[in-house]
């Protein structure tokens, strides 16, 4: 039976994660447990960790839009709590409103909002970590501007603690924009939903998300067709004049609030549920150049979805051969892609990094440097050791 720890101080979890890589146990790192179906297929530790204890804010300033927090709060009541000072970490992603921000950022989520906050690592300004050699590593800072060693803890970002254990992270903040305006433009086909993105990306409009929906998950939305959702923020003057000069490219509809905030909330659920309906069901995700984001999205037969301004396409499929196929058809097309979700069946049949790329060695080589012995989320970041 594995053992489970609830360390309540970034000492404790050092000298736990230390204790147990010393006997040479196996080590299962988790918070609120909310990736189990991203990524890989997670090995069962033989000593387990949860951060569910590490949930206190450290330090906060808000007149520095800056803030320190433990790994294991919750993210939506550290949203909650930045809301209030009228200020947010724009990040949302499938599950987001369940995790914690220490898996948030090992699991590296971002959103639709990237395009214009840009990524989890843009907005980790500072972290701590507990190595498997018993030290606590405290790397970048509280100062947007202070650089020193934030590389070590970019290595966490994305890692899904298969190389330390995050204790803390510092971020930069956002104030929360005055005013918000959805507008969605309902396209007949392909061409016109790429002319309309086109047209948002290259003119001054500056919107917060670009985010294109193909007819198959339109349709589970109650929409129609291919529908182009545009996003932007900042004051009421800027809001105002970026909507009407949207209404300019195309026939387009403007959301209430109440109905802006459900659209967007929707589309975070897309993942949830649908691995809830297939169990053997998969989400690929696929990066590729702006230019062929449409291709992406065409390619797909089943519902899609791309933030059209980032290049990232995510499809949904129900069952794992289907995933399969298309993975093998876009890596022949040179695009980035994996299988970003499953069930625990669909990843025991699928490839789900069938072209990781030259710097997957590299990677290999930091895990070999953090973990000689592979103990620590042994099959969390794919085939990595």
């Amino acid at each position: 039976m594995s053992d489970i720890f609830h360390p309540s101080t970034p000492e404790e979890l050092c000298e736990q994660l230390a204790g147990a890589a010393a006997a040479e146990r196996t080590i299962e790192l988790f918070g609120a447990n909310t990736k189990r179906l991203m990524a890989g297929l997670p090995a069962a530790g033989s000593t387990r960790i949860s951060t569910s204890r590490l949930n206190r804010i450290i330090q906060y300033e808000p007149r520095d839009l800056t803030i320190s927090v433990e790994a294991g709060m919750p993210f939506a009541e550290l949203g909650r709590e930045l809301a209030s000072h009228g200020q947010m970490i724009p990040l949302e992603g499938a599950w987001s409103d369940e995790a914690t921000i220490g898996g948030m950022i090992a699991a590296n989520i971002n959103g639709s909002r990237r395009r214009l906050y840009g990524a989890a690592r843009d907005l980790v300004i500072g972290m701590k970590f507990a190595t498997l050699d018993g030290k606590l590593v405290q790397s970048g800072g509280m100062v947007v501007k202070n650089v020193a060693g934030l590389d070590m803890a970019k290595l966490m970002i994305g890692s899904f603690g298969t190389l330390a254990a995050i204790a803390s992270i510092n971020f930069k903040l956002i104030p929360i924009p005055a005013a918000s305006r959805t507008v969605l433009f309902d396209c007949a086909d392909l061409k016109a939903a790429m002319e309309v993105r086109d047209a948002a990306i290259r003119s001054f409009l500056n919107p917060a998300a670009v985010d294109i929906i193909n007819p198959v998950l339109a349709a589970q939305l109650n929409l129609k067709g291919f529908v182009v959702a545009l996003l932007f923020a900042g004051n009421d003057a800027v809001v105002s004049r970026s909507t009407r000069e949207a209404e300019k490219l195309a026939a387009v509809r403007s959301l209430p609030p109440e109905e802006e905030q459900k659209f967007w909330t929707s589309l975070r659920q897309i993942t949830p549920r649908h691995l809830e309906k297939f169990k053997d069901g998969a989400v690929v995700k696929i990066s590729t150049t702006l230019s062929d984001c449409g291709a992406a999205l065409e390619s797909a037969e089943g519902a899609a979805l791309a933030h059209a301004a980032s290049g990232i396409t995510r499809v949904w499929f129900s069952r794992p051969d289907a995933a399969s196929r298309f993975l093998t058809a876009s890596v022949k097309k040179g695009w980035k892609c994996l299988v970003e979700f499953s069930g625990e069946s669909a990843r025991r049949n699928l490839t789900l990094w069938p072209e990781p790329g030259g710097d997957f060695a590299i990677m290999k080589n930091i895990k070999r440097m953090f973990d000689p012995q592979g103990l620590l989320n042994t099959g969390r970041l794919f085939n990595l050791l």
